[in-house]
């Protein structure tokens, strides 16, 4: 995530410094990038510089977002771009709110930016010219197969719902409005996960009917379908954008300009751009993340209504 940052501000010409730990790793961004590293890690670096920040991006392993960011706000920097989903759990992402709150100014973004792929962005044109989103649905199932045996820090796997799949979730919220009321499901478990099966349905604040589902012991992919009272709109997979016509059963690809999402990681370069920017629209500010928290947990933790 670091070198592709990296690729999008130099294309910017936005003059920027890069911290990182190991030698290692600073060798090979600088290798893959031409853009040296201070290595040896935040703390050294923040601790014997003059330098003085008015913006940061931070975009470390899951485990360490919320300290990085701190830290980073102790040194007066006080508006962030932090790699979703902002911290390694819930509770983590609150303390970093509540923490955030007691510095006047900060300004914390959560970089989903998915909600800033060309296909979402023109989807969002599309649902406005046929009167908005009458009911969606959407999947996040991940395949515990492959997640299984990977090796991740303590906490990653077991908050991975909140750590991964809420990239899905954020986006079909960000695209059929936010939720009013909502009835959770779930079933069975993971040996590193509490949830292997989701399931659940409701309302929006906008009267949008909702769905959705994912079962991380069977096989499926993300995706987010959209409804208008004129077509059916498919993200699936979420890069590519198809459509479905009032009275036919056809599905096509719908022709996007998303050159910018080829040159770069989709989505990126416009997250970026929204974040140097006074138009600050789409970002995920940290207030509006805690919010859908809320829905997360109860998608984690099930009403079971009947």
């Amino acid at each position: 995530m670091a070198q592709a940052y990296a690729k999008v501000l130099t294309a910017l010409n936005v003059e920027f410094d890069v911290i990182g730990r190991s030698t290692l790793s600073a060798e090979k961004f600088a290798l893959e990038t031409g853009k040296q590293v201070f290595a040896g890690g935040l703390d050294d670096f923040l601790r014997t510089t003059s330098a003085r920040y008015e913006k940061a991006i931070v975009a470390t392993g899951t485990e360490e977002l919320k300290n990085a960011t701190i830290k980073l706000i102790d040194h007066g920097c006080f508006q962030l771009l932090v790699e979703k989903p902002g911290a390694v759990s819930i509770e983590e992402a609150n303390e970093l709110f509540e923490y955030s709150k007691t510095k006047p100014g900060c300004k914390i973004f959560i970089a989903y930016n998915r909600r800033f792929y060309a296909s979402v962005q023109k989807l969002i044109e599309l649902t406005k010219e046929d009167g908005g989103v009458s009911s969606f649905n959407f999947e996040f199932t991940e395949w515990a197969h492959k997640i299984a045996p990977l090796v991740k820090a303590e906490h990653v796997k077991e908050n991975w719902f909140f750590a991964n799949s809420t990239h899905v979730v954020d986006l079909a919220f960000f695209l059929g409005g936010k939720p009013r009321n909502i009835a959770t499901f779930t079933a069975g478990k993971l040996e590193w996960h509490p949830v292997a099966i989701f399931s659940g349905a409701g309302i929006t604040t906008n009267g949008s009917l909702f769905s959705y589902q994912a079962n991380w012991t069977a096989p499926g992919r993300w995706a987010v379908e959209i409804l208008t009272p004129k077509r059916r709109f498919y993200l699936k997979p979420l890069e590519k954008l198809m459509v479905q016509q009032l009275g036919s059963v056809e599905v096509t690809e719908m022709a996007i300009d998303d050159s910018i999402d080829i040159d770069f990681k989709p989505g990126l370069h416009k997250q970026t751009v929204a974040f140097f920017s006074s138009n600050q629209s789409g970002l995920v500010s940290l207030a509006e993340h805690m919010d859908n928290c809320v829905v997360y947990q109860k998608m984690l933790v099930p009403s079971n209504l009947f």
